[in-house]
């Protein structure tokens, strides 16, 4: 009898022994789980064949929603176009243009495309591809408005885009200082609607939006002759994410060559207006 209770004994304490392996490897198992959900949360290009591109989804003609509510536009079709070539899929993400440095740093997008102007100060927070749009930063009135210079801008109320470049254009000239009230909006279609209506008098836009309503609202509004200060379009990638960096621009530089980026422009603007 005592021998039988030895050995069940020791049986015990083998099937405990086994259980005890068996659930450590299951929680390593979980941990190691855990950890690339992480980082598959914060970069999204190192883990799947996805890149998130943040845009601002009422920026015609660059990135914008048509008739039927789908996110079109010439930045659309080209990140489309620069998407297949490496080999990824895009997944337009409509963000707050005043917050697009966070939602890339936080690594909730994985690209700023959509217009975005290249300046020092955003050196700082993101790295650029190399320019590949010129644009301007204008004045927008009513048609039949009596303002046809800067000057005339003293003691009027001005609109435009808040954390634009709009608003570091007018900031870098001294007429700023003459404005009555310079009120921002959170996009340019706002600002329009409140320059139609009269709420405004004159609104500091992106040449390449203001041609687009202007062409789609024949009459309505006039750009002054002088623009504010003259810049260029870049993509934003996260800082250290070099290897995207390089990929994507492979990738603009042979649409480039091969006529891609050209035909996108015709499409959108009649005429290929893409830097080489």
């Amino acid at each position: 009898m005592k021998r039988f209770a030895t050995i069940f004994l020791m049986m015990a304490a083998l099937v405990a022994l086994l259980v005890g392996c068996g659930t450590s490897g299951k929680q390593n198992n979980n941990a190691a789980t855990d950890g690339e959900n992480n980082n598959a949360s914060t970069d999204h290009t190192e883990t799947n064949s996805e890149v998130v591109i943040g845009i601002d989804d009422k920026f015609a003609p660059l990135g914008f929603r048509d008739e039927k509510n789908e996110i079109v536009g010439f930045d659309i079709d080209l990140a489309r176009a620069a998407a297949e070539k490496m080999g990824m899929t895009p997944k337009f993400q409509p963000i707050d243009w005043k917050t697009k440095e966070t939602e890339l740093s936080s690594g909730r997008i994985d690209l700023i495309w959509n217009g975005y102007t290249i300046t020092d100060e955003r050196k700082e927070k993101v790295l650029f591809t190399k320019p590949y749009l010129s644009n301007a930063q204008v004045v927008a009135t009513l048609a039949d408005s009596e303002i046809s210079s800067l000057d005339d801008l003293e003691g009027k109320v001005v609109g435009l885009q808040a954390l634009s470049s709009a608003a570091d254009a007018l900031g870098a000239n001294p007429v700023e200082s003459k404005i009555k009230t310079i009120t921002e909006f959170a996009d340019n279609v706002l600002a329009l609607t409140d320059l139609k209506t009269g709420r405004l008098d004159a609104v500091v836009i992106d040449e390449v939006v203001i041609d687009y309503y202007m062409s789609k609202d024949e009459g309505t509004f006039k750009v002054l002759d002088e623009s504010l200060a003259p810049e260029e379009y870049g993509i934003g990638v996260k800082k250290g994410n070099e290897e995207l960096l390089e990929k994507l621009q492979a990738a603009l530089d042979e649409m480039n060559e091969d006529g891609t980026a050209a035909e996108i422009s015709k499409k959108w603007f009649g005429e290929d207006k893409v830097l080489k």
